[in-house]
């Protein structure tokens, strides 16, 4: 039974991956039913993806500073996503979205997935710039370059898949990942994690 629902996870969430739009569209139009363990495969992927990422953010200061920016990178992240994703619903309800509520989450929860993803692609450039450059100031502009690359890969996702499901509104619903954008970096501060 766990091996089925795994092995189902992993070919939806390969599928949302590759295809985002078409993922979250199934849902929306055919009415096609995800699993509940089909949404925790999406989003153990942005945590899997944040959690690595942020590993190698504490690099320098030894394996116990390792395990702590990760877990700080993925509470950070997964506060940011999903804090502003009732505003989202809401202000789209208001401004003539007719999306359900799960399809809105779906949506966020394939893009934060996708960004996770990105973030485990993103290692071995922080690893190799901080192996060759271990300078706080360099690290931070590596960090801080990877996160806006990160951040529009997230953009580019999320405003095809919403314009995809409402093709009607376009890619207005982008303008959650500026919120989602402004918390993150506040909590990543506030949690210190950008102090190399």
């Amino acid at each position: 039974m766990f091996r089925e629902r795994l092995n189902e996870g992993v070919v939806h969430v390969g599928q949302a991956l590759r295809e985002p739009e078409l993922f979250a569209l199934r849902w929306h139009q055919e009415g096609v039913v995800y699993r509940w363990w089909i949404f925790a495969a999406l989003a153990v992927t942005a945590m899997l993806g944040t959690l690595s990422y942020g590993m190698t953010m504490g690099l320098l200061g030894g394996a116990g500073q390792m395990v702590a920016r990760g877990l700080i990178c993925t509470l950070a992240a997964g506060i940011a996503w999903s804090l502003p994703l009732p505003a989202l619903y809401i202000l789209g309800s208001l401004s003539g979205s007719r999306l359900r509520p799960g399809t809105t989450f779906l949506a966020a929860l394939v893009t934060t997935s996708w960004g996770g993803l990105a973030m485990i692609a993103s290692i071995p450039i922080n690893l190799f710039f901080t192996a060759a450059l271990p300078y706080p100031a360099f690290i931070l502009l590596v960090n801080l370059a990877v996160f806006a690359g990160v951040g529009v890969a997230m953009v580019d996702v999320f405003g095809r898949v919403m314009a995809r499901l409402e093709p009607a509104r376009g890619t207005a619903p982008i303008l959650w990942l500026g919120l989602v954008g402004a918390i993150g970096a506040e909590l990543f501060y506030a949690f210190g994690l950008f102090q190399f």
